[in-house]
C-alpha cells in the first residue's frame, strides 16, 4: 500500500485551472501518500463540501418559476394575440380583448402548471435514486451520497460501483475500470496502486488513477479522491458540453407558423391600409378595418387548442407513471415509428431471505451453510443482496478460520474465491453462477463421502 500526506494545500481549488491542471497540481503536492487510517472527520468533510461544493458533474441551474412563466409568453403567437387583446381594448372591442387574453391566460397557465409540476416529481425521483460511494469518515466505513464526496475522502470500489470522483489509488487487486464515457475504448482498463504508472499528459492513460464517470468492472480497491465536481475530467467535459436543450420538431414548426401568420398580418395591415389610402377612404376607417382584419385573422383559439392536447396527452402518459418534463415533448413521442429500450430484471420487493441450506440430495447441510458464511463473511467485494441473506440467517462459529487472500467477483468470470485456513485444513470457496462454476467441479461431496462429478 502506498502513502501519502495531504496538506490542506494539496487540495486547494484554482477555478482557473483547467480539470487537468488541478489533477497535476494535486499529485505533485503528494509528498508521500500516507492516508489517515480514520478518514476525514466530519467537520473536516463539511468544511471541504463548503469550499468545494456538492460532487456534481455539472451544477443544474434551477430557472426561477417567474421567469419559465414569462418565457411561455415569448412564444410568436402568444405575441399576436396579445398584441390584437391590447389593440381590441383600445379600440373598446372590450369583449374580444377579454375573450383573447383569456384564451392566451390558460394555455400559457396549464402549460406552466403541467411543467413545474414534472420538474417537481423528477427532482423527488432524482433525490430517490442518488448514485451512493463508500468513504472512510472518523475511522468507520460508511455509505454516503456521492454528492457528499470531498477531495481528501478515502473511498472503497468494487465490481459495479460507479466511480464516486477522480482518485488515486492506494490499493488495487484485479481491478479493471470501463472508461469508455472518458476514452472511447470499448475494453475494461487494468488499473494498479502503482505511483510510476501516472501519465501526466494523458490523464486518462493513468493506471493508478480512477475517473468520475467511469465504473469497476472487476477487482477491488481503496483510493484517496483528488478532485470532486466540474473540476473533474469528466466534470470539464459535462461543463462544455452543458448547453439549452435542442428545439424540438414542434417547438420549430409553432415558432415557424407563429412567424409567417406575423408576416402576413403585417403586409396584409399594411396592403390594405395603403389601398384605403390610394382610394381616398377616411383614414381612421382604413386603419379599423385593416386592425379588424388582422384580429380575425389570428388564430385565438390556436395555443389553447395545441397546450390542452399536449396536456392530455401528458395526463394519460401520467396515468402510466410516466413523467412528461414539457409538454412539447408530446409531439415528439407521439411522432415514434419504433421504440426501443432495455430493462434489467428486478426483484419484486427487493429484499431476499435465506430459508435452508441443502446437499445435493436436497438434504438440509451445516456444512453447505458454513461454507456460504465463510464466503460472505470475508467478502470485500461487490456487495450482494445474498450474502447479507446469508449473514442474517445465522451466526456459525468461525472464530478458528481466518482469511488468507480472496479473487475479486468479475463480470466475465462471474465467480467469487475466498481462501480461508482453518484448524485443520485450508480452503478455497468459490461461489457464482452455476454454469461457470459447475464446469470446474471435479467432485462433489454427501455427508462427507466424495465422489466423481461426472456429466451422469
Amino acid at each position: 500500500m502506498q502513502k501519502a500526506v495531504q496538506s490542506d494545500a494539496a487540495i486547494e481549488p484554482n477555478q482557473s485551472q483547467q480539470s487537468n491542471q488541478v489533477h497535476l497540481s494535486r499529485e505533485q503536492l503528494f509528498v508521500q501518500l500516507q492516508a489517515s487510517e480514520a478518514g476525514l472527520s466530519e467537520q473536516e468533510a463539511k468544511k471541504r463540501l463548503e469550499i468545494y461544493g456538492p460532487n456534481e458533474p455539472a451544477t443544474r441551474k434551477q430557472t426561477a418559476e417567474v421567469v419559465q412563466l414569462l418565457r411561455l409568453f415569448l412564444n410568436p403567437l402568444v405575441i399576436i394575440l396579445l398584441i390584437a387583446a391590447f389593440v381590441a381594448g383600445s379600440l373598446g372591442e372590450a369583449l374580444n380583448a377579454a375573450i383573447i387574453a383569456t384564451m392566451v391566460l390558460l394555455g400559457v397557465t396549464l402549460n406552466f402548471v403541467q411543467t413545474f409540476r414534472s420538474q417537481r416529481a423528477v427532482e423527488r425521483l432524482r433525490a430517490g435514486v442518488a448514485p451512493t460511494a463508500t468513504a472512510l469518515r472518523n475511522g468507520k466505513w460508511i455509505e454516503l451520497p456521492r454528492r457528499l464526496v470531498v477531495p481528501g475522502d478515502i473511498i472503497q470500489l468494487s465490481a459495479g460501483d460507479l466511480v464516486p470522483a477522480d482518485a488515486l489509488l492506494l490499493q488495487a487487486t484485479d481491478l479493471h475500470v470501463q472508461q469508455a464515457a472518458l476514452t472511447g475504448e470499448s475494453f475494461p482498463v487494468e488499473k494498479t496502486a502503482d505511483e510510476s504508472q501516472l501519465n501526466p499528459q494523458q490523464l486518462a492513460d493513468s493506471f493508478n488513477q480512477v475517473f468520475l464517470g467511469t465504473s469497476i468492472v472487476s477487482g477491488i480497491g481503496k483510493a484517496l479522491v483528488t478532485a470532486t465536481g466540474h473540476n473533474t475530467t469528466f466534470g470539464d467535459i459535462m461543463v462544455r458540453l452543458a448547453k439549452r436543450p435542442p428545439e424540438t420538431e414542434f417547438e420549430r414548426g409553432i415558432r415557424h407558423f407563429g412567424l409567417l401568420i406575423m408576416q402576413t398580418i403585417f403586409f396584409l395591415i399594411l396592403f390594405v391600409f395603403l389601398i384605403g389610402v390610394a382610394f381616398k377612404h377616411p383614414l381612421f376607417e382604413s386603419v379599423l378595418f385593416a386592425i379588424a382584419l388582422a384580429v380575425g385573422l389570428t388564430p385565438e383559439f390556436l395555443p389553447m387548442i395545441t397546450t390542452v392536447t399536449l396536456g392530455q396527452g401528458a395526463a394519460r402518459m401520467a396515468k402510466q407513471k410516466v413523467i412528461v418534463k414539457h409538454l412539447e415533448s408530446m409531439q415528439n413521442f407521439g411522432s415514434i415509428d419504433v421504440l426501443c429500450s432495455d430493462k434489467t430484471g428486478t426483484l419484486t420487493t427487493g429484499m431476499m431471505a435465506l430459508t435452508q441450506s441443502l446437499d445435493l440430495n436436497g438434504n438440509p447441510s451445516e456444512a453447505v451453510f458454513l461454507y456460504a458464511y465463510l464466503n460472505s463473511l470475508y467478502e470485500t467485494g461487490i456487495k450482494s443482496p445474498l450474502d447479507t441473506a446469508i449473514q442474517e440467517y445465522a451466526r456459525p462459529e468461525v472464530s478458528n478460520y481466518k482469511k488468507v487472500d480472496e479473487i475479486p467477483f468479475d463480470f466475465e468470470r462471474r465467480r467469487l474465491s475466498i481462501v480461508v485456513e482453518g484448524s485443520h485444513e485450508t480452503l478455497m470457496i468459490t461461489k457464482g453462477a452455476p454454469e461457470s462454476i459447475l464446469p470446474l467441479c471435479t467432485a462433489y461431496s454427501i455427508e462427507g463421502v466424495q465422489q466423481p462429478f461426472d456429466k451422469a
